[in-house]
């Protein structure tokens, strides 16, 4: 039936010689439905079966029970939600695993694997090492990718290898079976821009030429824990339209770390929550990014609508002061330290951010675009690691402190 329905490039590749089959393509293209298809077709010929994703409740939810999941397309496959694990019509055996405990690959012998969105993989090179060690069974075993793009060398290394077939395909290569909803309130606000580049058409959207920022200092500077912060901020960037930019809404933390013998204070960026939409939608999102992650205070720029956003966040129940910042500066004088403190390892990335980080990658000096993640990203980092002021007195304490 699959075989029936499914577009040319949605079935396997026609050579036998192919380890790995990578699809690259944009939301919506049917990646999700590919690969379950793919598992159950071979769960008659090969015995052991991984399904790897960025976390377990992922795999269970889209790529097992998800509107395109396995057990959706085959309800006669038996599915222990608790375990993982899944016992096919052959008798063949599949079972979940998560990117984020990677030593969880370790003991299996696998004859194939399914890898789903792996370019969002926390822990995507200790994950991708085990699982190939795993992959044993069988003359031939391999692997399915399905997953949008990310700037990452290992992925570059992956595709390039002569066993990798690789599949390209765009948001609209599907159009026909997308809702009018998801097409107009999903798809066409990213038309024209560079996130939709990458999300909707899965191109890799290299490093711009003088970036102050590149996916390779960015990745050099990606943690998964963080120290006790002493200070913590949300800041905005807002948008005075409903239907204009984005508003920017970044969460930055500051923590005191001991480096060399000496205290110094690093940022972790620990939260992206842009929206588009009316002023009440995003001054909602941003008093909720500060309770989720305790800010300290919110940061608006006055240029910018700050007396709008300290009026429209007052209307909120239990929102957290408000502190207007100038912008007396040109942003690439306001980028450049912050970049420079970035290079220094004293900016660090708790988990990955695609769109502030495509931001951060794509903005070069004197571009006439006004990002604005990266403004928010650049006014918490330079509130908690620069600027004098109210919000840096117990910064300046610590500074002081032996």
């Amino acid at each position: 039936t699959w075989r029936a329905i499914a577009r040319p490039e949605q079935l396997p590749p026609d050579d036998d010689d192919w380890l790995i089959w990578y699809i690259q393509a944009g939301r919506g293209w049917g990646k999700t439905r590919t690969g379950a298809e793919y598992v159950f077709a071979q769960s008659f010929h090969v015995e052991r079966i991984a399904i790897v994703a960025d976390s377990f409740a992922e795999a269970r939810d889209v790529c097992v029970e998800g509107e395109s999941g396995i057990k959706r397309l085959h309800p006669d496959v038996q599915f222990n939600r608790s375990l993982g694990e899944l016992r096919f019509l052959s008798g063949a055996k599949g079972k979940i695993y998560s990117a984020e405990d990677p030593e969880s690959l370790r003991g299996p012998n696998l004859a194939l694997a399914w890898c789903d969105e792996i370019a969002k993989w926390r822990h995507r090179r200790e994950t991708w090492d085990n699982l190939s060690f795993s992959l044993r069974l069988g003359a031939r075993p391999r692997v399915v990718i399905t997953t949008t793009p990310r700037p990452c060398p290992l992925l570059a290394a992956i595709k390039a290898r002569p066993t990798t077939r690789l599949v390209r395909g765009s948001t609209y290569d599907n159009i026909a079976n997308l809702s009018p909803a998801y097409i107009a309130h999903v798809v066409a606000p990213y038309e024209g821009t560079l996130q939709g580049r990458q999300e909707l058409y899965a191109e890799d959207i290299d490093d711009a030429p003088g970036a102050l920022w590149t996916a390779a200092l960015i990745e050099e500077r990606r943690v998964a824990t963080t120290p006790e912060f002493v200070r913590v901020v949300t800041a905005i960037d807002p948008s005075a339209t409903a239907d204009g930019d984005e508003a920017g809404i970044v969460t930055v933390g500051a923590a005191r770390v001991v480096v060399d013998g000496r205290q110094e204070l690093h940022a972790y960026v620990l939260g992206d929550d842009s929206v588009r939409g009316s002023p009440e939608r995003w001054a909602h999102a941003a008093v909720a990014a500060c309770a989720r992650y305790k800010s300290d205070a919110l940061i608006a720029e006055a240029n910018n609508g700050g007396e709008m956003v300290r009026v429209t966040i007052g209307t909120i129940p239990g929102a957290p002061p408000v502190r207007l910042v100038h912008a007396s500066r040109g942003k690439y004088t306001r980028a450049e330290p912050i970049s420079l403190l970035t290079q220094q390892g004293r900016v660090w990335f708790v988990g990955l951010f695609p769109a502030l980080e495509l931001e951060l990658r794509s903005w070069t000096p004197g571009d006439a675009r006004s990002p604005n993640r990266l403004d928010a990203f650049v006014w918490a980092v330079t509130a908690l690691l620069i600027e004098d002021g109210p919000i840096h007195r117990v910064i300046d304490y610590y500074r002081r402190t032996p």
